[in-house]
């Protein structure tokens, strides 16, 4: 299947992998016909790669929600989005939708969809974030002319998902995993280890991401190694991060990050690529 240049992620996401694909690239395998990613986020690889046959998952179920509607609806959420204009008091009004649970199940599921990219355009720094409640608590970011409804790119993934045979879900990530089939490729970008006490981010979703869960993320991985499974995942290049996968191919890429809210820490940063294949 041709490659479409402008299927590229539609939300900007914590840790996306877009400014790092040129590092990543040279690292896939040759042949990937069946692909797997069970932390999906932005999707930045997936749009890169654009495999005929396609595994993903994330465990925010409303990110999920959104690309099934980009599949089955991109006309009816290009139509609502240009409804959304770039406003404070409308910004804050829409992002409060999900404080009534009651009156949020009644939206449609194009109008949830709607909501998470206006609110990933125009919050501060692109920053999906939420609270222990699970409501989006990201304030509103000011600029000046978002790229509020990107319909070429729209289209466009919502073609590549016609077109390839992708399966959506939002579950834990082992069930994920547990069901690979060999000759699937799986790369995984899991929430990061953080490098530093203050540097932690799981609030993409409700819940966090300790070191309990990466250990139990390497057992997985162990497990796909020993099925023959080839997998690549992405992770902060702390020491703890290198012990666990110290059995494992590492490279060391440079990473730029930009959601540190001190404008003089954020810059490059070392990530590991590891990977169970040469």
């Amino acid at each position: 299947m041709r490659k479409d240049h402008l299927v590229a992620p539609v939300v900007k996401w914590v840790g996306g992998k877009r400014q790092l694909l040129d590092d990543l690239t040279p690292l896939f395998p040759k042949r990937i016909t069946s692909y797997c990613e069970p932390f999906l986020g932005g999707g930045a690889v997936l749009f890169k790669l654009q495999p005929d046959i396609a595994y993903v998952n994330d465990i925010n179920s409303e990110l999920i929600q959104m690309y099934e509607v980009i599949r089955d609806n991109v006309d009816e959420l290009i139509a609502l989005l240009g409804e959304h204009p770039n406003e404070e008091e409308h910004f804050y009004r829409v992002r409060d939708w999900d404080r009534d649970k009651k009156q949020y199940e009644q939206l449609t599921e194009v109008q949830k969809a709607a909501r998470v990219i206006y609110l990933n355009k125009t919050c501060y720094n692109g920053l999906f974030r939420v609270n222990n409640a699970g409501e989006f608590n990201t304030p509103f970011g000011h600029y000046k002319n978002p790229n509020i409804v990107n319909e070429p790119v729209l289209r466009a993934v919502s073609s590549y998902f016609g077109r390839a045979q992708v399966t959506f879900s939002s579950v834990d990530y082992a069930r994920v995993l547990a069901d690979v089939e060999k000759g699937t490729f799986v790369y995984l970008d899991p929430p990061y280890d953080p490098v530093s006490g203050t540097a932690n981010f799981t609030s993409y979703a409700k819940g966090g991401f300790d070191r309990q869960e990466q250990i139990r993320l390497r057992q997985c991985c162990d497990e796909l190694n020993r099925r023959k499974i080839k997998f690549m995942l992405s992770n902060s290049a702390t020491d703890f991060i290198i012990d666990q996968y110290a059995a494992y191919n590492i490279t060391i890429v440079k990473a730029k990050r930009a959601i540190n809210s001190d404008g003089t820490k954020r810059g490059q940063v070392d990530e590991v690529v590891v990977r169970n294949y040469e």
